[in-house]
């Protein structure tokens, strides 16, 4: 009789684990509605799964001829600049070589020129100057075939970009900003100034002297020039000598 009271006896939570659904792999109703999205509120933006890109449009066969075309007339131009940029850097590397082996030998053409000058005015052996005069002119040829020419600015207006004026002087003759004469001789290496002339600059008419040295009366007391009616000066020693001439007629006549 105890036995079977003990086995019909049963633990008071019993019912509550009962009533609990079965643990089996889906959620419950309850579950469900307390996850659903109208219980939980909004939900975030990263959660939120981007949309897909629209497929990218296919090149036709005209628009891919185009580029293609593009890109060569591109190409092309850029070879074509890297080309001339090349050629003009190897031609300002062949003048800046050059320009150094004149600088030096253009004390040698002043020396020569000198000399010349030198010759002629010292009338030296018309032999001499002769050979003299042939030496200058065949370095020169030779040094125009690299492009040296000299500058003439005797007799012409002032250039600043090519002059270098070391002096003025007044000319009756030269207008104001004429060269008068060359000091030293300037060359040009083809279109670029190797070294600029010396010269001599005119700065007009010598200004006109304020008082006629005609007109002024001397320190030392002497009267001045007499002026005859006609324009021409006259001494007071004139009137006397005519007076003379007079008497000694008078008497030749007496006698």
């Amino acid at each position: 009789m105890t036995l079977h009271k003990t086995k019909a006896k049963h633990h008071p939570n019993a019912d509550v684990e009962q009533t609990r659904p079965a643990a089996t792999g889906h959620p419950s109703a309850t579950d469900a509605a307390a996850s659903s999205p109208a219980a939980s509120g909004p939900a975030a933006p990263a959660d939120v799964a981007a949309a897909p890109p629209p497929p990218a449009k296919e090149e036709t066969p005209t628009e891919k001829l185009e580029k293609l075309q593009d890109q060569l007339l591109r190409l092309r131009a850029d070879f074509d600049n890297f080309r001339k940029r090349t050629l003009r850097e190897k031609t300002e590397l062949f003048e800046c070589a050059n320009q150094d082996l004149m600088l030096e030998l253009l004390p040698v053409l002043d020396h020569l020129h000198l000399g010349l000058q030198a010759a002629s005015a010292h009338e030296a052996d018309p032999a001499f100057r002769e050979g003299l005069q042939l030496i200058f002119d065949q370095l020169m040829a030779v040094l125009s075939k690299f492009g040296l020419t000299p500058i003439e600015t005797e007799n012409q207006v002032f250039d600043a970009t090519r002059c270098e004026a070391v002096n003025t002087l007044p000319s009756a003759t030269a207008p104001e900003g004429t060269v008068l004469a060359m000091v030293r001789r300037g060359y040009m290496l083809r279109n670029k100034l190797l070294r600029p002339t010396q010269v001599i600059v005119s700065s007009g008419p010598p200004p006109e002297e304020k008082i006629d040295a005609s007109r002024q009366t001397p320190d030392d007391g002497r009267q001045p020039a007499l002026r005859s009616p006609k324009g021409e000066a006259g001494t007071p020693d004139a009137g006397q000598e005519k007076t003379k001439e007079g008497c000694q007629g008078a008497d030749s006549g007496k006698e």
